[in-house]
């Protein structure tokens, strides 16, 4: 396989966690996800981290831990929703990873994040807000490598499609 990381992007509630924990266990990589790091650095919930020191201090720390743990290998890294939509980060990514946007159709994602009420960002936005969210971020997931289509695909199907990029992809180097 790759040495390279492998990244998901994409909206929050899209499963960038869960399909890359199990993505992380098929290929026998490393799994980091940038949120949890970042609260275990902080120790605090990134909810909290929002609410107290703002999404400028988190944006900041969130740079500074992608950055670090974007040089390791063999790890399949989930990022926040908004992480990708940082310059540095985004070209770190393409040194060393792949890339992948986990797209699902926004009817989904408003599903998803109605649900949770954790999410720093939707907590205070009403759906047209999510859905202008979705559409400024939207440019910036294009950008990745990989677009997988999970609409009316469960998980496993979702991981065997990557997987299949990424065979497809060791097997040109």
């Amino acid at each position: 396989m790759l040495k390279k990381n492998i990244v998901l992007i994409g909206m929050m509630g899209s499963g960038k966690t869960t399909i890359g924990f199990k993505l992380a266990k098929k290929l026998n990589y490393g799994f980091i996800d940038i949120d949890l790091e970042i609260e275990k650095f902080e120790n605090e919930k990134i909810f909290d981290i929002f609410i107290k020191k703002g999404e400028k201090y988190f944006r900041k720390i969130e740079e500074k831990i992608s950055l670090v743990l974007l040089e390791k290998n063999k790890c399949v890294i989930s990022l926040g929703g908004g992480t990708f939509l940082n310059h540095k980060i985004r070209k770190k990514i393409r040194v060393n990873s792949f890339s992948f946007w986990l797209d699902w159709k926004i009817e989904t994602i408003l599903n998803r994040i109605s649900r949770n009420k954790r999410r720093p960002l939707a907590f205070k936005l009403s759906n047209n807000e999510l859905i202008n969210l979705y559409k400024k971020r939207i440019k910036f997931y294009k950008m990745s490598d990989f677009k997988i289509k999970c609409n009316n695909k469960n998980k496993n199907e979702i991981i065997k499609n990557i997987y299949t990029i990424i065979k497809n992809e060791s097997s040109k180097n």
